[in-house]
């Protein structure tokens, strides 16, 4: 009986000790995907500024659409929380959309190699900015899963494992911002 009840301990803890690296591995999975997302961004946000000199030097007279861009972009580079700073990038994103937009009125601008290979390179940083929330949310998805579900919440539970939030857009609209208003530039 005894030999029993060892081995059944023993069991339990080789099954504790199993579930426990695996809820590692899915949150280290979750907070390196977190740090692609947060490099895309800085991306974005180094972008920016040369954006808005690039329109600036055409638009002079549209100051309010680049010194809210510019605010957008110092209120989403402080954004610690990851649903703050999704909040704050939303916004962000249709404050380039704007912007982008405001070339449309200036052709000169729009034929600037310059203007060009920043709204290219935008484009292509939304992109990996899409691609790489997709991989963080389904990282997200499958941690909060072992931390709430039998058996492994047990453990999650007892070293203190927590949910982790998305990092989504509020509205289907806002999540397509950079693909459906920036589009390819030819």
């Amino acid at each position: 009986m005894t030999t029993i009840v060892i081995t059944a301990l023993a069991l339990l803890g080789v099954a504790g000790v199993v579930v426990y690296n695996r809820l590692i591995r899915s949150r280290n999975r979750v907070d390196t995907s977190w740090s692609d997302i947060d490099v895309q961004l800085q991306r974005r946000h180094d972008l920016i500024p040369r954006l808005v000199t690039a329109v600036d030097q055409y638009a002079k007279y549209e100051r309010a659409t680049l010194e809210a861009v510019t605010e957008l972009r110092a209120e989403a580079m402080q954004q610690a929380d990851v649903r703050a700073r999704g909040k704050a990038e939303e916004k962000l994103s249709a404050g380039i959309g704007r912007l982008i937009a405001l070339a449309e009125n200036y052709p000169d601008l729009k034929a600037n190699e310059n203007f060009l290979n920043l709204q290219n390179e935008l484009v292509e940083t939304e992109n990996y900015l899409q691609f790489a929330r997709r991989y963080y949310n389904g990282s997200v998805r499958d941690y909060n899963t072992m931390t709430e579900t039998v058996p492994s919440n047990i453990i999650a539970g007892i070293f203190s494992f927590s949910p982790k939030d998305f990092f989504q857009k509020t509205s289907d609209e806002a999540a397509n911002v950079p693909l459906a208003k920036f589009g390819t530039v030819e």
